[in-house]
């Protein structure tokens, strides 16, 4: 998806200066907690009054559904956007979160892969979208779908920076590597400033002791780059998307909501560390 590149759309380059922080929410793996982390790092980040949108790009629009958005409410999502039928601002949603927007997706998302395959510029979609809605957040968080796809590459273009969120089990650091690697063909060809924000540990047991390995494991390899809060398996976080909310709006004392408020806390601090 990537051998082709295009130019730099002007109004691209102009993105960081207009005040959103963008962090691609990926892992080419599936499964391992990206939706949930978007939803619920989101949340966190509102819960704290930062003004936050995210960006469902992943066809199966669980991150639209999670935050209680009806399939009937999505007559127009990411798909219209990225094929240029619709602006940003009109595929955007509230919540029942103050602070906190999602723009939709659904099923027809998996049609604009096609569709762009021959579009001049095709991987700087997101990126021209995003222009005309920076400077209304703090926070903009996009959640990639499990693949290495044009959607993917869209985000890593978009982004300043990419969040990691790492399952603890068994051949997380293989998947982890490959991901490193689109990663730096990105900034070698469509994004220069792209960097990896930081690694997420996620569904941690701590009944299981291959958990720890595979977290003692990552925080070796990556060092400071490995957030210190956890997120932990957790029934209350699993349960959460089925009625539609966040963990946060569902139970808030859980040990789920507390790692992911935690975990805004955390990012905050390592964002204004990176800006110093």
């Amino acid at each position: 998806m990537i051998d082709s590149v295009a130019s730099t759309p002007q109004n691209a380059s102009s993105l960081t200066s207009q005040g959103a922080r963008i962090l691609a929410i990926a892992n080419q793996k599936g499964g391992v907690g990206k939706t949930t982390t978007a939803i619920n790092l989101g949340t966190a980040l509102a819960a704290i009054h930062q003004r936050v949108l995210i960006i469902d790009l992943d066809p199966q629009g669980n991150a639209s559904t999670g935050l209680g958005i009806a399939h009937s409410d999505r007559e127009i999502n990411a798909y219209h956007v990225m094929i240029g039928q619709a602006q940003l601002l009109d595929a955007v949603h509230d919540t029942e979160i103050p602070d906190l927007k999602v723009m939709t997706s659904g099923p027809d998302l998996y049609g604009a892969e096609i569709e762009l395959v021959d579009a001049n510029a095709r991987e700087y979609r997101l990126r021209e979208a995003l222009v005309q809605a920076c400077g209304a957040y703090d926070y903009i968080l996009i959640d990639c779908p499990p693949a290495l796809s044009l959607l993917t590459v869209n985000a890593l273009v978009a982004a300043q920076a990419v969040l990691v969120p790492l399952q603890c089990e068994f051949f997380a650091l293989e998947g982890i590597s490959q991901l490193v690697k689109t990663i730096n063909m990105i900034q070698q060809t469509l994004n220069p400033t792209l960097d990896l924000q930081g690694i997420v540990l996620t569904m941690h047991d701590k009944r299981n002791n291959l958990s720890d390995l595979v977290a003692n494991d990552v925080r070796e390899h990556f060092g400071e780059k490995v957030y210190n809060t956890v997120i932990p398996r957790n029934i209350r976080v699993s349960e959460a998307p089925s009625h539609g909310k966040p963990v946060l709006l569902y139970d808030i004392n859980c040990p789920g909501s507390q790692a992911y408020l935690n975990l805004a806390g955390e990012l905050i601090q390592r964002e204004k560390r990176m800006v110093v």
